[in-house]
């Protein structure tokens, strides 16, 4: 750190012996700057406030009937939309500023600078307060760009509503003439249709593929049901079978055989699914799984007493085959065996019905693949066709009748007014160039040169200006410093340097002050050498 100060305080030293080059660069750079800003034109700014009241007193009476139109929106796209050629030439020519411009390169810098001087502002979007300005050399054409824009920003605004009405009021009358012809044809074509295929045309049921698909749905869960009844069928026909057998035969028969039903059957079954949810759930420890598993051994062993008499019955009328038949036929597990038995062929055969219906339906459907589709098809197309010119044709009539009262209502009231708060006005006095500003800005320049070009040269031309530099630049130690004497003449020379130098910067700080003073209030800085002259 100590050797960047030292290395800043050296480079300070240099300019400092260099500093002629500052006087030089500033009394260059800084009277011709001075001059030149002195003679930039004085710029004027015009501008204008106007109101655009978007809230119409019409407008809840007309909500519903007339088509509601964005103010805002439309104000916004008016703003946007202002500044383009045509409104620009359109503005030039109220101005009269085409007539300067004899040549096509100076008509089009023409329009270039008023499309970017022209700057229009919005205070707010709750306001709805717009700023119009414009700046130029001349008062009076600022005033005039200004006044021409808030006009052309008006009638742009008013006249496109009454453009936009007529413009849709022609298109909507020409799109109902168009689709109510394309009605008429469309009515006439769906007509002789119904006339020509009327005893082949789809029911309400659906289309003709709906159709045929839920007859073969029906069809196939028709087949199912009777494949499972007759699977029931046969098992139990099954079991009445073997029973009959076994009464007839005589044999005995364990009592734990599955071929044989008991009135325990169902609740054993019940029983079980029940304990298996409980042990799910719980251990075999739980009260519920263990009550559950009391109850059904219970019921296993009343199963088990019911088939063991009815066994017990059969083995004591064994002394023939129509005993033994007879005591079947008396045992209430076997009547109901057989009862459910024709209950089950029943069923079958309803079933049976069923499925040669849906059989025949189906063949009839699939018989008529060829017709049907293409005539559904065709039908669909006419009815589409057909709706939807209908609808276009209904919407049309009523945006038709909604374009008309809002014609009207645009005739005698409009839902944008505009109110002008500030007019134009010829301002008086210039906003600019901002003189001081600039000055400073060249004063700042001049210096800034000076030293740049001290420490430049500095570098080039080195001089020693501390000890330091010469042991850095030497790597001999420097033990003293011996300065210079009166005989020398070396202190009076830079004493008169050093005093030019402060007379120069006075100087030039003293015309500074002054142009300030004058470009501020010409006419106080001149008065005191009008009394002179």
């Amino acid at each position: 750190m100590q050797d960047l100060i030292e290395q800043v305080i050296d480079y300070l030293k240099a300019i400092w012996i260099k500093r002629r080059y500052i006087i030089i660069m500033s009394w260059l750079i800084c009277p011709i700057g001075w001059y030149a800003i002195s003679q930039m034109d004085d710029v004027y700014e015009a501008n204008a406030r106007v109101f655009a009241d978007t809230q119409s007193i019409l407008g809840p009476l007309l909500k519903g009937l007339t088509v509601e139109q964005n103010s805002e929106s439309q104000i916004t796209t008016m703003v946007n939309t202002l500044l383009n050629r045509t409104n620009l030439e359109r503005i030039t020519r109220m101005t009269d500023l085409d007539v300067h411009a004899t040549t096509p390169a100076q008509y089009e810098a023409l329009i270039s600078r008023l499309r970017n001087n022209i700057i229009i502002n919005r205070t707010s979007r709750k306001d709805n307060i717009f700023i119009i300005s414009f700046e130029d050399h001349d008062p009076e054409v600022a005033r005039a760009v200004v006044n021409s824009v808030l006009t052309v920003f008006i009638e742009n605004t008013l006249g496109d509503n009454r453009t936009d009405a007529d413009s849709a009021q022609k298109f909507l009358l020409s799109q109902i003439r168009e689709y109510e012809n394309r009605l008429t044809t469309d009515e006439a074509r769906l007509t002789e249709f119904k006339q020509k295929y009327r005893d082949v045309l789809p029911n309400e049921s659906g289309g003709y593929y709906n159709q045929l698909q839920k007859e073969k749905a029906n069809l196939s869960q028709a087949q199912l049901e009777l494949e499972e009844v007759e699977n029931s069928i046969a098992q139990s026909q099954k079991q009445l079978n073997l029973s009959a057998q076994n009464a007839q035969n005589g044999s005995d028969i364990i009592s734990e055989n599955s071929t044989v039903s008991s009135s325990f059957d169902e609740r054993i079954k019940v029983l079980e699914a029940n304990l298996d949810s409980l042990l799910l759930r719980f251990t075999e420890k739980h009260p519920d799984v263990t009550e559950a598993q009391r109850l059904l051994a219970s019921l296993y062993d009343s199963r088990k007493a019911e088939l063991d008499a009815y066994y017990e019955s059969l083995s004591k009328n064994n002394d023939g085959s129509g005993n033994n038949l007879s005591a079947l036929n008396s045992n209430p597990v076997y009547q109901e065996m057989r009862i459910r038995v024709n209950e089950l062929n029943a069923q079958a055969a309803s079933l049976r019905v069923r499925v040669s219906n849906y059989s025949k339906r189906v063949e009839l459907l699939e018989n008529k693949i060829h017709i049907i589709p293409e005539i559904e098809a065709e039908l669909t197309a006419l009815n589409r066709g057909y709706n939807i010119t209908k609808a276009k044709y209904e919407a049309l009539l009523s945006r038709n009748e909604t374009a008309q009262i809002a014609q009207q209502a645009d005739k005698n009231t409009s839902n944008i007014n505009f109110r002008v708060i500030d007019p134009p006005r010829t301002p008086t006095a210039p906003i600019g160039p901002k003189r001081l500003l600039l000055t400073l800005g060249v004063t700042f320049l001049g210096f800034g040169a000076g030293i740049g070009l001290s420490l430049l040269i500095s570098q080039i031309n080195p001089v020693v200006t501390s000890r330091n530099q010469v042991t850095k630049e030497t790597g001999i130690p420097v033990f003293g410093v011996i300065s210079a004497t009166e005989n020398l003449g070396l202190q009076q020379w830079h004493k008169r340097k050093r005093l030019i130098f402060i007379i120069s910067n006075t100087l030039l700080i003293t015309l500074l002050v002054c142009f300030i003073v004058y470009s501020n209030n010409p006419e106080k800085f001149l008065a005191p050498f009008k009394g002179m002259l």
